[in-house]
């Protein structure tokens, strides 16, 4: 602490003795957030420069998040009277806005800490204070040292803290997350002719959930007879009993999220269209750009590029029909890319900070300083649908736990808006992305013998979606099993948020009954969130993509066939008058759902060089409850108020 000397000869030439009048380096501070090691491929090069400007954004403590779990139940619990009475944005925004205790405290902190008063900056949404500081003075108001880290395979430079910060413990209480500090850009930059491209999840490969392909095929087989070969539309409404007109198609809404420069293919589309849903030609899906979301970029071609977005789309689309428009929420510019907070961003104007991005080295910010997207933040400028399927996640491991904290919370707020939020969770089993594990602190290792969660799917406030397939050589009549087929269904338990009330009996039973015994320290068991919520076929889909079919595996599949059949069930309710089903976990794992899903109990989600876990009788960290029975799911649903 160089400054020590000088500011406590300043505090007695001004005869200060109060750290309300002056903030002294003296005052008690507590680690806020931490990290142990760098993650992959990020190493410092130097100190930052002490008169480097960083874009300090604090996030405020929001008020009643303790609440926030009593909230949600009040309106998606199927024994609550008030099952379905979803708020509006206003009621949510007032509900959990930072207190004007909070608001003062750190503003106050900030001032008596030397940051002028006109520097410091409250969000529209007032849950952020802002404000444009030098490295010297961060490193003075966090206690920690700022330096310029590289990775090692981009060449991608970002300034960030070492290991820690710290806060006055009285300020400390007021403040969920502060940025730029521990946090680093996950997806890093990569050179496309010659264009320095910043793409977030939108990254080929990136995360645990992108789709594999086995490549192409000549022959397509359409018949039930061949679904254990080749999924197509036909196959799925076998399995899950799913035949239904929509008839409030003007009242429903379904989305698709896609993150640049993942883009559909338009042609692919009407190719798939032609052999599986002739009616549907010509048919595109509503598209909604977010922060300069576009599906035409030069580059973007290749299976890496279009395999998910064209799975997505030419599925979901057949699956609800010509009649219920699909929306295509594109987001992030072919520069910047995306972060899902960008999506949030959109969709709940209360969650931006200043000027846009939440998090500068997780979350692009616009305008665009690299040359991309001129306009400004997309700021609660989307209606959410009533269902939304995103097939792309992070490892846990990847995110600093304050960051995905503040962001759950916000799947939390878009259930009390009546919105049902699924993520796929997974393709490497219990492993993360590219079958990572774990060390016993729960850091990445080579080779690890922990298990890696995904996120958002150990958030207690999403749905998260696992992978079946139909057996080879099986009927489409049989039993499905846990998707062991190129791809592993993810599940597990979180490392960072607890278990949830709804799904305690169902999980506490699957472990009971059928622990794996596995050493301690292998997985959570201390009582976490445990994913997935359900699942649906995941193996041999037949995808359009770039004029020739291939066969395609994973939870990204497994995602938007499930948001398909819940949006018709979601059609069904609003044609007599009922509101959409919002958030769906405390009904799937209430014991009047049961009955509701195809239970699956074989196979096992393999990874950190064991089995994983077994698919069983009942609810299991595999399959989840199972998949969907439609006609028996639309009937409950259609009994609840």
């Amino acid at each position: 602490m160089m400054l020590l000397p000088s500011r406590l000869l300043l505090a007695l030439v001004l005869g200060l003795t109060s750290v309300g009048t002056f903030a002294s380096p003296l005052v008690p501070r507590v680690p806020h957030e931490s990290r142990s090691i760098l993650p992959r491929g990020w190493a410092p090069v130097r100190r930052a420069e002490s008169d480097f400007i960083l874009p300090l954004r604090i996030g405020l403590a929001q008020s009643n998040l303790e609440s926030l779990e009593e909230f949600l139940l009040d309106v998606a619990d199927p024994e609550s009277p008030n099952y379905g009475g979803h708020w509006n944005p206003a009621k949510v925004a007032a509900t959990f806005r930072p207190s004007s205790e909070s608001v003062d405290t750190v503003r106050g902190w900030l001032v008596e800490s030397g940051i002028g008063a006109e520097r410091v900056r409250l969000s529209p949404g007032a849950s952020w204070l802002v404000a444009n500081v030098t490295v010297a003075e961060a490193e003075e108001l966090l206690g920690t040292e700022y330096y310029v880290y590289e990775h090692a395979d981009s060449g991608h430079k970002q300034v960030g803290c070492d290991k820690a910060y710290h806060l006055p413990e009285h300020v400390s209480k007021h403040v969920e997350l502060i940025t730029p500090t521990i946090h680093f850009d996950k997806k890093v930059r990569r050179s496309v002719e010659g264009r320095s491209v910043k793409s977030k999840v939108g990254n080929p490969g990136s995360g645990p959930v992108s789709p594999k392909t086995t490549g192409t095929i000549k022959t397509i087989f359409n018949q039930l007879e061949n679904c254990d070969e080749q999924i197509t539309p036909i196959c799925l409404r076998a399995l899950y009993s799913f035949v239904y007109d929509p008839v409030a198609t003007h009242k429903n809404s379904i989305g698709i999220v896609e993150y640049t420069p993942q883009v559909y293919i338009p042609s692919d589309l009407d190719m798939f269209f032609s052999n599986f849903s002739k009616s549907q030609i010509g048919e595109r899906p509503d598209l909604i750009s977010i922060d300069g979301g576009t599906i035409n970029i030069s580059y973007a071609i290749g299976f890496g590029y279009n395999g998910e977005s064209n799975l997505d789309l030419q599925y979901s689309m057949s699956l609800v029909g010509k009649n219920q428009p699909v929306t295509l929420y594109q987001t992030g510019d072919d520069v910047e890319g995306a972060s899902f907070d960008t999506l949030l961003d959109a969709l709940d104007g209360s969650f931006c900070s200043y000027e846009g991005g939440d998090d500068p080295v997780y979350d692009p910010s616009y305008p665009d300083p690299f040359g991309g997207y001129q306009g400004s933040t997309d700021c609660g400028t989307v209606t959410p649908a009533h269902v939304i399927s995103t097939s792309y996640s992070y490892d846990e491991w990847e995110l600093s736990p304050a960051y995905m904290m503040r962001q759950c919370n916000e799947y939390a707020k878009l259930g009390l808006m009546g919105v049902t939020v699924l993520y796929s969770s997974g393709d490497y089993g219990v492993a993360g992305n590219g079958g990572i594990c774990l060390d016993s602190t729960g850091e990445p290792a080579f080779p690890g013998t922990a298990f890696a969660p995904s996120f958002p799917g150990g958030c207690p406030y999403i749905t998260s979606v696992g992978a079946t397939q139909v057996n080879p050589g099986a009927k489409v009549t049989d039993p499905e099993s846990a998707c062991m087929q190129v791809i592993y269904s993810g599940g597990g338990f979180s490392n960072v948020f607890a278990m949830p009330s709804w799904q305690k009996n169902a999980v506490e039973n699957y472990l009971s009954k059928y622990s794996p015994g596995y050493p301690e320290g292998t997985y959570n068991t201390s009582g976490s969130r445990a994913y997935p919520d359900l699942s649906a076929n995941g193996a041999n889909y037949v995808v359009a993509v770039n004029g020739e079919f291939e066969l395609v595996y994973g939870t990204s599949a497994s995602s938007p066939v499930t948001a398909s059949i819940l949006s018709a069930v979601n059609d069904a309710r609003l044609a007599i008058g009922k509101n959409p089903i919002g958030f769906i976990n405390p009904t799937i794992y209430s014991p009047a759902f049961q009955h509701a899903f195809n239970d699956i109990t074989n196979g096992t989600n393999p990874g950190c060089s064991t089995n994983g876990f077994t698919a069983e009788p009942g609810w299991d960290p595999v399959t989840g409850v199972g998949t969907p029975n439609f006609v028996k799911l639309l009937a409950a649903y259609l009994l609840l108020k």
